[in-house]
């Protein structure tokens, strides 16, 4: 009997979305695949449409006209916009959350009341409108202490204060602009210290599974020092995460999750990103975020030995098993080539060669984000330009084959982080 086949619609234009089109393509149960708007290492794999995220009615027309039987939406705002549903309503089958169930990304203090209320473990924290409050806040706490912005800010809407006068200047950086929403505020919270995990589990409304992790590196700078980027680099697994840990999390946090959202009449549905903080006391969340995270994604999917696709697919249709997927016992590292400005002013319009030669080096993967092609050229278009994802025996043979790699690649306008992976390496270390 021949195997049914589903015509696919990834969404989104990153690197993120590059992996994704990747290890679709690989399945055996794809027919057509798209990805909208997409970009030239897309195309590698797949049909590139141009379509835009905000245009919804657009999107459901393409996705008639081609007998899309699944879209999966990369980035966070559409579902933040509510993409999901009308895709939903329109009878095309979606992996991601709703409207309701992306405010747990949406905004920041949503999902920290949403923590309080069933008894998620998180960091201490007040929401205020009012900067004088939130400084006289920040005064008696002193620091360091957290800042954060309310809504979407594509990661750098955090400060990290060290001092209460960078607090202050978080909160009047923040308040007075709430990243376009005038009813938002900010979230004023305790510094919680320990090793960062970014936690991945596949969600259909009912059931969760794991669906390993990694470990981002968010600061522009080696020796995460600069400003908060969207990722600078990730490798996976992290060292901290053992079977112990991940049963832990998906107890304490991945499954009060999934009732308090159906409690709240918004059963979640997707790809659910738990972004914590691990001390000796356990697990604590930072944040949510509720799609694949990028660069994690990068380095997750480079590992996964199952058929992604029908994981998807169960997800958006609510027939998710409990047995999770395997991954590759090999780590992965990705390292994020970025433009020159980044994340202030990122210089467009560089030209970058010797891709080709990069993709030589053993285990690695150039994978795009924004970028263009012109005449069989390739220039950046944005701040993060590339990623360069490499396998390994360990974090420490992954990174090496990045780093050949990545001193192939012809780009002066570029820089990236020579670091990435530092505390899997130095945990190994001390190992020995």
């Amino acid at each position: 009997m021949r195997e049914r086949r589903t015509n696919v619609l990834i969404l989104g234009s990153g690197a993120r979305e590059h992996a994704l089109a990747r290890a679709c393509a690989k399945s055996a149960f794809i027919g057509n695949l798209f990805v909208g708007p997409g970009n030239p290492g897309c195309a590698t794999v797949a049909h590139i449409v141009p379509l835009s995220l905000a245009e919804h009615a657009k999107v459901i027309a393409f996705c008639r006209g081609e007998a899309i039987g699944l879209v999966v939406i990369g980035p966070e705002a559409p579902l933040v916009s509510g993409l999901a549903d009308d895709l939903i309503r329109a009878g095309i089958l979606c992996c991601g959350p709703t409207r309701d169930a992306a405010r747990l990304e949406g905004s920041k203090g949503y999902a920290k009341d949403f923590c309080r209320e069933f008894g998620i473990p998180t960091g201490d924290f007040r929401r205020f409108r009012d900067p004088k409050e939130a400084k006289a806040y920040i005064r008696k706490g002193g620091a360091p202490i957290v800042v954060k912005a309310d809504g979407l800010a594509a990661g750098k809407g955090v400060i990290v204060a060290r001092t209460i006068e960078e607090a202050e200047v978080a909160v009047d950086t923040f308040l007075p602009n709430a990243w376009g929403c005038s009813r938002a505020g900010i979230v004023v919270e305790e510094f919680l210290e320990g090793e960062e995990v970014s936690f991945f589990a596949l969600c259909d409304g009912v059931t969760a599974m794991p669906f390993s992790s990694a470990q981002d590196h968010k600061r522009a700078g080696e020796g995460d020092k600069g400003p908060n980027t969207g990722g600078m680099g990730a490798y996976s697994p992290p060292t901290v995460m053992t079977p112990k840990l991940s049963q832990r999390i998906m107890v304490e946090i991945v499954a009060p999750t999934l009732r308090g959202m159906s409690e709240r009449g918004s059963p979640f549905r997707g790809l659910l990103f738990a972004g914590l903080m691990v001390d000796e006391c356990g697990p604590k969340v930072i944040e949510f975020n509720v799609r694949f995270g990028d660069p994690e994604a990068e380095v997750i999917l480079a590992r996964l030995e199952d058929d992604l696709l029908p994981l998807l697919i169960a997800c958006a249709n609510g027939t998710l098993q409990k047995d999770p997927p395997n991954f590759s016992s090999d780590a992965a590292l990705a390292v994020v080539m970025a433009a020159r400005g980044y994340p202030d002013q990122p210089l467009r319009g560089s030209r970058i060669g010797a891709i080709e030669d990069a993709e030589s080096v053993p285990g690695v993967v150039v994978l795009h984000g924004s970028t263009r092609e012109v005449d069989g050229a390739i220039f950046a278009d944005g701040g993060r330009i590339l990623t360069i994802t490499a396998q390994g025996g360990n974090v420490a043979d992954a990174r090496e084959r990045a780093y050949a790699a990545i001193d192939r690649i012809k780009w002066p306008e570029g820089f990236f982080r020579r670091d990435i992976g530092w505390r899997a390496i130095g945990h190994n270390n001390k190992k020995r």
